[in-house]
């Protein structure tokens, strides 16, 4: 599952190299030594020992290909299929291609997700969970508070409502259990301040909300699975962007972060409870939603602009096309070098809290 994510990844800047006639030297699967290779041709293909990474190493580029971290990002060079002597919008659309891979092979896994492996109901129709009330007592809490029935939320404190996830995880993380909400009602956006629901305290000291409504059920068709896997996209992608902020602002400390080991064991788990489902919808359903979690994760942390990611490239290429100057090779590639350095003091620090974990 974690080699798929990187492979479809690199595929990406792979496929898109060639359709703009760049040189791709070697395509590898894997990190480490080489444990065998094929291709005789332009491009050589390699299986590596480690399977937590890869790349596509291009003529022109940095020393990616063989392992090493080079001072120069791009490699001067006359070869007009070279990288670096492609126009700025090539090699942009190479360097996002692999991230689009993994925000594509998300959508495509949870089209499966939806079409798939939601179960019938008990009259044998298949259905989604909407973002509208369907059902709310006007003895509820939330309904003396301001919701109503047919209310669509569309934020609740200022966070967007994709899916019916986004509604459980903001109001599970809710410290008073009062939110803001803004709502479609009769065609019209209306604000509510102040949208209290009951909490339940749990033996542990802490307290779980109480859902006093019910979503709407949308039937399943090809359009509605296509939206659904949509808006479900969305969600998991804004949900590692918020974590991503939540890191960055100490919310979550690095003891809470995972490496390849980390991920790893979570995948173990989750494909061990998979199996035991009574169920195989159920189980095959676990599967991919980790599946999804984990490729948009990869696709919007690469994107991010820190020098040695793809982001950080991005960054350098946008100024490019604006300056019409590129940034000298050498300075690109420190800068580059420095990043690549930091990740791997974070990859170092991550990996040994992923092993402490294994024996707590």
């Amino acid at each position: 599952m974690f080699g798929l994510i990187v492979v479809i990844h690199e595929w990406g800047h792979f496929i898109v190299a060639k359709l703009m006639d760049v040189q791709v030297n070697e395509f590898a699967m894997g990190m480490g030594p080489k444990l065998f290779g094929w291709g005789k041709k332009e491009t050589r293909y390699s299986v590596r020992l480690f399977p937590i990474g890869g790349y596509c190493a291009m003529e022109g580029e940095d020393a990616a290909g063989s392992g090493e971290v080079s001072t120069d990002t791009v490699t001067p060079t006359d070869n007009p299929r070279a990288f670096g002597n492609k126009k700025v919008w090539r090699r942009v659309l190479i360097v996002v291609a692999g991230a689009t891979m993994n925000l594509i092979l998300g959508f495509v896994l949870l089209l499966g997700y939806f079409g798939i492996c939601t179960r019938p109901s008990d009259n044998g129709n298949v259905y989604y969970a909407g973002t509208a009330i369907s059902y709310l007592p006007e003895t509820a809490v939330s309904y003396q508070s301001g919701l109503r029935v047919g209310d669509e939320l569309l934020t609740i404190d200022g966070k967007r409502v994709f899916s019916v996830m986004d509604i459980q995880s903001i109001l599970q993380s809710s410290a008073d259990g009062e939110f803001t909400m803004t709502v479609r009602r009769n065609g019209e956006n209306v604000e509510l301040p102040s949208v209290k629901f009951e909490r339940q305290s749990l033996e542990n000291g802490g307290h779980r909300l109480i859902y006093d409504f019910k979503v709407n059920a949308i039937d399943q068709t090809v359009w509605s699975t296509i939206t659904q896997s949509f808006k479900m996209e969305c969600s998991v992608a804004v949900s590692v962007w918020r974590s991503l902020g939540s890191l960055i602002t100490g919310e979550y400390g690095l003891n809470e972060l995972s490496g390849p080991i980390g991920t790893v064991d979570v995948i173990g788990d989750v494909v061990e409870d998979a199996v035991k489902q009574e169920h195989w919808q159920d189980g095959l359903a676990s599967v991919l939603m980790l599946t999804v979690v984990l490729t948009v994760n990869v696709g919007i942390f690469n994107l991010l602009p820190f020098p040695a990611l793809d982001g950080g490239r991005l960054l350098f290429l946008i100024w490019e096309g604006i300056t019409r100057k590129p940034v000298p090779p050498k300075y690109e590639g420190i800068v580059h070098a420095v990043g690549m350095g930091l990740l791997f003091l974070l990859i170092i620090v991550v990996t040994f809290s992923d092993i402490k974990k294994l024996f707590v």
